[in-house]
């Protein structure tokens, strides 16, 4: 066999190869799409949704978006979405980004997940990172996109993410860790609150007041990228200035 025909039979193998990885890979995502969309249809069954909007509105700490401070709210979609008021549900780029980032440090530490997404999680899914759910939740988004406005989608999200200390809901966080209820946070509480549920194990304000203090710093730079906070009044409210 010539050089020439060697090579060809190379790289005619090496082509099949990659055809074969190729199929692979599409029917892999095709089997998690249709089990996450299963897992989807059933959650729906078990808890439709507005019924499920209905338990986090009956919750005895529940609190309307109207008794929230704006910089409460700033923070929060600064912190955690600050396209959520341009996507659909899901962040194509903030997904592009986390799975470069995995893929870069082989792990599944970054999800790129919306304020919605984070909402079907916690009104449906566990906190397990398993791509299934993954899928589930993105289905489950654009349902809760479709049927809510983005006030009540960010309106049920504070009152069903976890702050720690045993509180699921914005206003049992600001009664519980500032004595006061969420209208009343000035705005250096309100931007400490929001920094919390990230991890809310880590940055729980009675077990650890510096960690949580250095989210907090995280998140007022984070409303100078994405909120149009100035630099000079990020410093002074840092300081507690009001």
């Amino acid at each position: 066999m010539t050089a020439k025909n060697t090579k060809h039979t190379i790289l005619k193998a090496a082509r099949n190869i990659l055809l074969i990885l190729f199929a692979v890979c599409v029917i892999a995502a095709g089997a998690v799409t249709l089990r996450g969309y299963h897992m989807y249809t059933c959650a729906l069954e078990r808890l439709p949704v507005l019924k499920a909007a209905g338990e986090v509105r009956a919750k005895d700490g529940f609190t309307p978006l109207s008794e929230l401070p704006d910089t409460y709210l700033d923070a929060v979609v600064a912190a955690e979405d600050h396209r959520f008021y341009e996507h659909g549900g899901v962040d194509y780029i903030a997904i592009g980004r986390a799975l470069y980032n995995d893929i870069k440090t082989m792990s599944f530490a970054e999800g790129g997940s919306t304020i919605t997404q984070q909402l079907a999680k916690n009104l449906y899914f566990t906190q397990e990172k398993e791509l299934a759910r993954k899928v589930a939740e993105v289905f489950m988004a654009w349902d809760l996109e479709r049927r809510f406005s983005k006030e009540e989608i960010l309106e049920l999200y504070v009152n069903s993410i976890y702050f720690g200390s045993g509180c699921y809901t914005v206003g049992d966080a600001s009664r519980t860790y500032f004595h006061k209820d969420p209208s009343g946070m000035t705005d250096y509480q309100c931007t400490l609150l929001a920094g919390i549920p990230n991890a809310p194990s880590v940055y729980d304000l009675n077990e650890n007041p510096d960690l949580a203090s250095q989210r907090q710093r995280q998140v007022v730079g984070l409303m100078v990228k994405y909120a149009g906070l100035s630099r000079d009044k990020a410093d002074l409210l840092l300081c507690g200035a009001n």
